[in-house]
């Protein structure tokens, strides 16, 4: 192998081994040493690595036509990606999906549509999107602004564009010091109050993770939260913006995360398992009122991007989706997940596990420093990449986090294994995981 004497790493100070081949859930470096890839990367990663099936859909259309610019051409790839997606959606008013490269790009694309459609619509005063904190958007300054991650919008908050933020649904450190047996829901309330302190006439959106992801470790909300969210955007006529980046294409045991709940949102955002990362690859579906609007009204939506609507990776995305649904795949997350959580329910008795969650194979661990109080680790002792880099030696590869609680405290570990995943495989992660605690534990 050449020297990587050139390359700019996302850690500077990070010795990284090097990827040789990936099969199935398993990776192995040029040491021959094995990973089990228990995060599919960062969540991306839904049917395995190495899958025939889209290396053989990715070469015909590579010797079809690698690249047309999407103001050029159409092609029959992204065609059928679409039809696929429509008919995985949770309502078939969620008609036209704009295709881009990622997470944030698709995030960005989707907060200006909406803000077109308003302008479209005619009501060009609603221009505002509010998000909440702990959650995560993208890394590009549009999305890093919706996000609610201190550490991550520290260094760029003089670009950032403000906007306005409410408490997250996150249960098990509730803003409003409730528990959810007897709560009123009132993190999904803070939205109305937020709307009417805006101004409605301004609002424009609301945009959450179903199921918290990167920021906070797999929270799922109290049943009724979203239903609750979703009569609120309607009754002061806000869209409705669904970032299932992770949540989505059967990480949580459906299609999107958000059916989990019956709900059916104005706009789904996507990417990560889109792909399962052979190809960088995002989207935004929209109901076809969005669409009508925009069509009927000056006839182009005035955003794009130049890997847009690519054909290899749409043919890649719509293989995909084909391997997913001819494998039971969607189906198979849910089920596995299940035994997921039954399993690392085992690791909930040590000290150092406040909480275990998840839906489907989308799971986190929140790691405590005192079970009683619910008191967290001194951030300056970086308890969640400890696990995971002893986690990494013993060949389990996580995602790690850390800010959950409040922006700068807290930490967790992220699992979101690939849906082909068995229970042997898991019975192996979930041993390693109790292992690299173990040993982390011990030197607290």
């Amino acid at each position: 192998m050449e020297a990587c004497d050139h390359v700019f790493y996302r850690n500077l100070r990070k010795v990284y081994p090097v990827a040789d081949r990936a099969e199935g859930v398993y990776i192995w470096d040029t040491r021959g040493k094995r990973y089990l890839d228990g995060s599919g990367g960062a969540c991306v990663v839904s049917i395995g690595h190495g899958v025939p099936a889209i290396l053989e859909a990715m070469q015909i259309q590579f010797k079809r036509v690698p690249f047309v610019h999407s103001s050029h051409f159409t092609n029959p790839a992204a065609c059928e990606l679409g039809n696929l997606l429509h008919a995985m959606a949770p309502d078939e008013s969620l008609s036209r999906t704009y295709f881009l490269s990622g997470g944030s790009e698709a995030v960005e694309s989707a907060v200006k549509l909406v803000r077109q459609y308003w302008r479209e619509a005619g009501r060009p005063d609603k221009y505002k999107v509010i998000s909440r904190w702990s959650s995560f958007h993208g890394n590009t300054t549009g999305a890093l602004a919706l996000g609610g991650h201190t550490a991550r919008r520290r260094h760029y908050q003089p670009i950032l564009q403000h906007t306005p933020h409410i408490e997250p649904a996150y249960c098990y450190r509730c803003s409003f010091k409730e528990v959810p047996e007897t709560c009123d829901l009132q993190c999904a309330d803070e939205l109305e109050r937020c709307i009417k302190h805006e101004d409605p006439e301004s609002v424009a959106a609301f945009i959450a993770e179903p199921v918290v992801g990167a920021t906070a470790g797999a929270v799922v909300p109290k049943d009724g939260y979203w239903q609750r969210i979703r009569q609120i955007c309607d009754t002061y006529e806000i869209k409705l913006i669904a970032d299932e980046v992770m949540t989505g294409i059967g990480r949580c045991g459906r299609n999107f995360g958000i059916e989990n709940w019956g709900v059916v949102p104005d706009l789904i955002v996507m990417a990560k398992g889109l792909s399962s990362g052979y190809t960088p690859l995002g989207a935004v579906m929209v109901k076809d009122e969005i669409h009508s609007t925009i069509k009927n009204g000056s006839g182009v939506f005035v955003h794009g991007h130049t890997y847009g609507q690519n054909p290899l990776s749409t043919a890649t995305g719509a293989a995909v989706l084909r391997y997913i649904q001819e494998h039971g795949l969607v189906e198979r997350s849910r089920q596995m997940g299940i035994y997921l959580m039954e399993k690392l329910a085992m690791l909930a008795k040590r000290d150092c596990v406040g909480e275990i969650r998840g839906l489907g194979l989308f799971a986190g661990i929140e790691l405590i420093r005192d079970k009683a109080s619910r008191a967290w680790f001194d951030r300056d002792l970086h308890v969640s990449t400890r696990v995971a880099n002893q986690a990494f030696e013993r060949g389990l590869v996580t995602y790690p986090g850390s800010g959950g609680v409040d922006g700068i405290h807290g930490d967790h570990i992220l699992l979101a294994p690939p849906f082909t995943i068995t229970e042997r495989q898991i019975d192996e992660m979930v041993a390693i995981l109790a292992d690299a605690l173990e040993a982390v534990a011990k030197t607290l």
